[in-house]
């Protein structure tokens, strides 16, 4: 029943951003496996560029793995979290892939203005990017305020400063310890040589 609609969704989307369909002829018939937190999609790259949902049974000719945590940094226009993303497979097709569906659109106007009209349209439009971009800030919000509790009230994430601190120590404590390694096998011959003497 969804599969359906998500490939005509998929369809729409496609033939409202044609650009993209350069972008994707040339692997053509190729399968790339979305794993975002506990959703796995398969995206099937048509003949003429277009996109659609893959069976469950189709072999992935590449997966891109984004755990949740990265998924909120993504959302957040993390930069930083983009190298983080895990892909196993024909890497070129998956960041070609990634690339076209970061910058597609979906022309939400376009489409109510078929059904109600030009301009109630472009008011449900206004609210719908100002609802997202509420709800986007907030997720960021709650995502740094996590943080920031797992850091300081209940330290389960240590902060960049600690982990170099902590690795120091351990460097220090490393080198103190062969030194008192070499010190005691001196120590050790000396008294050898005193007993057999």
């Amino acid at each position: 029943m969804l599969k359906p609609l998500a490939a005509e969704f998929l369809q729409h989307i496609t033939n409202q951003n044609n650009w993209s369909r350069q972008h994707l002829l040339a692997f053509a018939g190729k399968i790339v496996q979305f794993n975002i937190a506990l959703i796995k999609t398969k995206l099937l790259i048509l003949e003429d560029g277009s996109l659609s949902i893959a069976s469950n049974h189709a072999v992935a000719d590449a997966t891109i793995h984004i755990p949740p945590s990265l998924a909120l940094r993504l959302l957040a226009k993390d930069e930083a979290a983009k190298m983080l993303i895990k892909i196993e497979g024909d890497t070129h097709l998956a960041a070609e892939l990634s690339k076209v569906l970061q910058y597609m659109r979906w022309d939400i106007t376009e489409d109510l203005s078929k059904v109600i009209g030009d301009i109630p349209a472009e008011k449900i439009a206004a609210i719908s990017k100002k609802t997202v971009a509420v709800t986007k800030k907030q997720a960021i919000n709650i995502t740094e305020m996590l943080r920031e509790f797992w850091q300081e009230e209940k330290p389960v994430l240590a902060k960049k400063w600690q982990v170099e601190q902590f690795n120091n120590d351990v460097d220090t404590l490393r080198s103190d310890f062969t030194r008192f390694e070499k010190k005691l096998a001196k120590l050790k011959q000396s008294i050898q040589e005193s007993t057999t003497n």
